[in-house]
């Protein structure tokens, strides 16, 4: 019962990570560069517990989800080292974004966490298709 929970769940997550991903794109067409880095790293952020949970885990912190991501999927080989460095990138640079005063984000660091977060997704939606279909 409770993996049937956790494969719906996990599904809701992609999905709101991919609702994520549109916003980063229509925000970075309307120059709100900083809005978008933000939905795309939320894209991220959520396509990992789209992850997690289908191992019955989930953090209320976002340091314990990428950390426990990290030492079970990237450290295991299931997913590419690159991803873990994309992770962090874009996590500093959503903290800058919402909480450094003045701070400012450009239109190129905007587009590259977009492409980076759509390129996560794509392989956690591979990962996950598997894992939906059992």
């Amino acid at each position: 019962m409770e993996s049937s929970i956790n494969k719906e769940l996990s599904k809701y997550r992609y999905e709101r990570a991919i609702e994520d991903l549109k916003m980063a794109i229509a925000m970075l067409e309307k120059a709100g560069y900083k809005a978008s880095v933000n939905r795309s790293y939320y894209a991220i952020f959520h396509g990992l517990r789209a992850v997690t949970i289908m191992d019955a885990f989930d953090s209320s912190k976002h340091s314990g989800v990428i950390a426990f991501f990290n030492q079970h999927y990237v450290k295991e080989g299931i997913f590419d080292r690159e991803i873990s460095k994309i992770i962090a990138s874009a996590y500093r640079l959503r903290e800058k974004a919402d909480y450094e005063d003045f701070a400012v984000v450009s239109r190129k660091e905007a587009e590259e966490q977009y492409k980076k977060a759509e390129m996560v997704l794509k392989a956690i939606k591979n990962y996950l298709s598997d894992k939906w279909e059992d």
